[in-house]
């Protein structure tokens, strides 16, 4: 998945003779930050129209725990267990090796990224009350485990996945998360807005 490239052109300016400048954009709908819907890796789902106009606002927006995960390795269960996240907590940004190591700010696809195996999906599922899902880099789950992790965590419809998050020089804590995505009927994944708010 090489680098994304030009994605804003500029066909109509000002200085072309037009009254106004109007830019066009062209992107992958998994470009930078950006949301999964359920459809992404469910055909089934696709069909039935969970795109990411369906997906709730409500979980989209409100308290976020932001932790750190241990540096060393992937999302396991042996590390969703060490992390100890409260019942009750709904909203999870998940702070890894990855912003560390600045990957976000690369233009290229680094499969070395740190996200989740099947069984830390698995746990997460099994033992939070999870339903928001943030992870610092362009997939929530490990090169290793892709498709298994979000079949895993896609599977009720009830845990929506934000990918691609910046976490630099943000402390661990609890914040308020504001997520929104561009309302696309039709699409499984969408560029979107998040910002934390003290």
């Amino acid at each position: 998945m090489g680098t994304v490239g030009q994605i804003l052109w500029l066909p109509i300016s000002i200085k072309k003779g037009n009254l106004t400048n109007n830019s066009e954009m062209k992107l992958p709908s998994h470009t930078g930050t950006h949301v999964d819907a359920p459809g992404h890796v469910f055909d089934h789902y696709f069909d039935a129209g969970f795109d990411v106009d369906t997906l709730d606002l409500e979980v989209l927006n409100g308290p976020a725990l932001v932790i750190d995960v241990p540096r060393d390795k992937n999302i396991t269960a042996e590390v969703m267990e060490s992390l100890e996240i409260p019942k009750g907590v709904r909203r999870v940004l998940f702070r890894t090796l990855n912003t560390d190591r600045g990957l976000m700010y690369k233009n290229f696809f680094d499969t070395s990224y740190v996200g989740f195996m099947e069984d830390g999906a698995k746990w997460l599922v099994e033992n939070t009350d999870i339903k928001l899902i943030g992870i610092d880099y362009l997939s929530v789950a490990a090169f290793d485990d892709l498709i298994p992790s979000h079949l895993v965590l896609l599977k009720s419809r009830e845990i929506i996945l934000v990918e691609g998050l910046k976490l630099d020089d943000v402390p661990a804590g609890l914040y308020n998360v504001h997520c929104l995505p561009l309302r696309l009927p039709g699409a499984e994944g969408s560029p979107i807005r998040c910002i934390l708010m003290k």
